[in-house]
């Protein structure tokens, strides 16, 4: 009894995208009775490019190009046929046990320059792109580059030959190129972050409360160049914040609420807030600043928990006193894992978002630690960075796209 041979063809097609073309394709395909192996199309300026890898009996196959390439024809697209072997796609097959990686490229506008950069990264680290995606809106020629973001997200599939040194080289491009990255294992946990925390002074808003209370106090000059230091991660930073608090003595009470009407928030928080809360993010401010004021925005984007320090106030006037522990670095990252643990979050899905020497500690115990505008010392140690735009760029580098931020 004979068996009808078997051939595995690729089948190419480009040209002008239209509605219908991909069905006409594979009504070809059913009337043969083919299998799909594989199939990936993308579009790109109203051009497509359609790829499907298929299998059908060795009678058939002539049928199925003849047929292929009249539609073809009729459609006004072009159609390329390639045989493909048994062991070439064993071997094809034996790369999906591979690690696959997620790179972000992320800057108000991306140049051919930054792409060859770090693509030349990954081919040296003998990573293969899979696909490539765009995550940001199309882009008027005219834009303000003042408001413009420009995304796009790499799939690459292998394993790193050093994945520490690639890291390292990745941030310094960003530096040096002046775009953001983020090199992400895409594994189930990457797909579902639950639970995001943020620093609030010089992240969520774009100043240090401290500064701002200090010159109301008169103090200013002195408790900036403290804070600095802080930040910066040159002096401990309980011990600044007791120098810093100290100086406060005396100042009235209602300076608060006033310094509170009008903190200068961070661009891109409102949209940031807005995608969060609607895809039902757990969201908490874990600052070494003051509850006050992490209430107040607590109150202003439906914030989950703030956890902060308080400031001492007696008849209506600060002491230069604080009440309870200093929320520092670790307590900060303390504060992350028991959120995580009360939420049921695996520690995989959190986030961390923050800009000084004390977030060190929370961006290095989440799953996706990210420096924002930081200082030079957190940007030596982090791993994902944002300098470019504003927060809401932490959105891509969760997989977000544009079309589905729509507020």
């Amino acid at each position: 009894m004979s068996t009808s041979k078997t051939e595995l063809i690729l089948i190419r097609v480009t040209g002008e995208d239209r509605p219908g073309l991909t069905a006409s394709i594979t009504e070809i395909l059913a009337k043969y009775d083919a299998t799909i192996l594989d199939i990936g199309q993308a579009d790109i300026h109203n051009t497509l490019s359609l790829g499907i890898l298929c299998k059908t009996e060795e009678k058939h196959s002539g049928f199925i190009m003849k047929e292929l390439l009249f539609k073809a024809s009729l459609l006004g697209v072009s159609t390329r046929f390639y045989p493909i072997t048994t062991e070439e796609y064993e071997n094809w097959v034996k790369m999906q046990g591979k690690n696959r990686y997620i790179l972000t490229l992320l800057g108000r506008k991306l140049s051919a320059k930054q792409i060859a950069a770090t693509t030349a990264v990954l081919t040296e680290q003998g990573l293969n792109i899979d696909s490539i995606r765009r995550l940001t809106g199309r882009a008027p020629l005219n834009e303000s580059e003042a408001h413009s973001r420009a995304c796009i997200e790499f799939s690459v599939r292998g394993t790193p030959k050093d994945r520490v040194l690639m890291q390292k080289q990745l941030m310094q491009m960003a530096s040096e190129l002046d775009i953001d990255l983020s090199f992400q294992l895409d594994n189930m946990y990457r797909r579902m972050r639950r639970l995001i925390c943020f620093d609030m002074d010089s992240t969520l808003i774009e100043t240090e409360v401290i500064d701002e209370l200090a010159i109301k106090a008169g103090v200013g000059d002195e408790v900036k160049a403290i804070t600095e230091c802080a930040m910066r991660g040159e002096i401990d930073f309980n011990e600044s914040f007791r120098q810093r608090v100290a100086l406060l003595k005396g100042l009235d009470e209602s300076v608060m609420q006033e310094i509170a009407e009008n903190l200068p928030i961070t661009e891109g928080v409102e949209r940031l807030m807005f995608v969060l809360k609607k895809y039902g993010y757990k969201i908490a401010i874990l600052s070494g600043g003051f509850t006050y004021f992490g209430e107040y925005l607590q109150k202003k984007y439906g914030i989950d928990y703030v956890y902060a320090n308080d400031l001492e106030i007696i008849d209506g006037k600060l002491t230069g006193q604080y009440l309870g522990d200093i929320v520092d670095g670790k307590r900060k990252a303390e504060l992350l894992q028991l959120i995580a643990k009360v939420e049921k979050v695996d520690i995989a899905q959190t986030i961390a978002v923050g800009d000084g020497a004390n977030d060190l500690p929370m961006l290095s115990v989440a799953g996706l630690g990210i420096a924002f505008h930081a200082k030079p010392k957190v940007m030596a140690n982090a791993k994902h960075s944002i300098n470019t735009i504003g927060l809401d760029g932490v959105l891509y580098f969760l997989g977000f796209k544009d079309s589905y931020l729509n507020m």
